[in-house]
């Protein structure tokens, strides 16, 4: 299980000041925050925020010694998750370090047995993946929630809706191909039989009314309603294998746009109304 602590004074929040790294850093990963207005990036000597529109580089945080493998935003505040990772970790891969930037410090952590796959945040969650299982914390206080099985999960796939109005999350079921979709709120659990193969990715629209997956075949992509389970959309990716990097729907969740290793970036328009029947499976 995964213990979690708030603490009042770090060691580890040596950073040096913006702009003084004399090489050229690794990139270790990339993520946008809740509403893809900004993203950061983790390398192996600290981590980075830019603003997508205007693009620039908002801000930078070098440190002395060891990678950021993670980094996920809480919207555009001063508060980040953040996990170490590549060959010279700054934390250790099996914990989540909430690192305050005001304070330039590490204000709370979380620490587990195996590595950390993923973190998502919202204002009052903190979820955190590891490969065969899904931990739900309150922000506050770094208690405990709620705690779910998945088959293994290597590729930390996970969704959490980050609105005020509706609290979803969408992670891998416990069979092949399968979503858990957790409707906090109402209290409700509903699976999916998304596809046949393994999950590649999911994703949520903001309200987490609607579900996006692929499968590691990368052909097809269907679309979700959470409340109901049900198949509203097919999209065709191409009739070629291929790995599906992300998915990501509009804010109006009128368009959905695909990425994968064929180097292309694929935009579907997503109707109001159903355009295929009930069910789901296939490929």
């Amino acid at each position: 299980t995964g213990g979690g602590r708030w603490v009042e004074s770090s060691g580890m929040s040596a950073s040096a000041p913006f702009g003084s790294a004399k090489r050229t850093e690794e990139l270790l990963s990339l993520s946008f925050n809740q509403d893809s207005g900004c993203f950061a990036c983790g390398t192996d000597g600290g981590f980075r925020i830019y603003n997508c529109d205007p693009f620039k580089e908002t801000f930078r945080r070098r440190f002395d010694s060891g990678g950021i493998g993670q980094v996920e935003m809480l919207f555009r505040c001063n508060i980040l998750a953040l996990v170490g990772g590549g060959r010279s970790p700054r934390y250790s891969p099996n914990k989540v370090m909430i690192w305050d930037d005001h304070q330039g410090r590490c204000i709370g952590e979380l620490s587990f047995r195996v590595e950390v796959r993923a973190v998502r945040l919202r204002r009052d969650r903190v979820v955190v993946v590891l490969e065969h299982k899904i931990y739900v914390y309150n922000f506050a206080d770094l208690k405990i929630l709620h705690q779910t099985d998945t088959v293994a999960n290597p590729l930390g796939l996970c969704a959490l809706s980050p609105t005020q109005d509706s609290t979803a999350m969408a992670c891998p079921g416990l069979n092949k191909g399968q979503v858990r979709v957790e409707l906090y709120d109402l209290g409700v659990t509903k699976f999916i039989s998304a596809h046949d193969g393994e999950l590649a990715q999911l994703q949520l629209t903001l309200d987490g009314a609607l579900l996006a997956t692929a499968s590691e075949k990368g052909t097809l992509i269907r679309v979700y309603d959470t409340a109901t389970a049900t198949l509203m959309h097919e999209f065709r990716r191409g009739a070629d294998r291929a790995t599906v990097y992300s998915i990501a729907f509009a804010p109006g969740k009128d368009f959905l746009a695909v990425s994968s290793d064929k180097g292309t970036v694929h935009v579907y328009v997503v109707p109001e109304r159903a355009s295929v029947g009930g069910g789901g499976g296939g490929t």
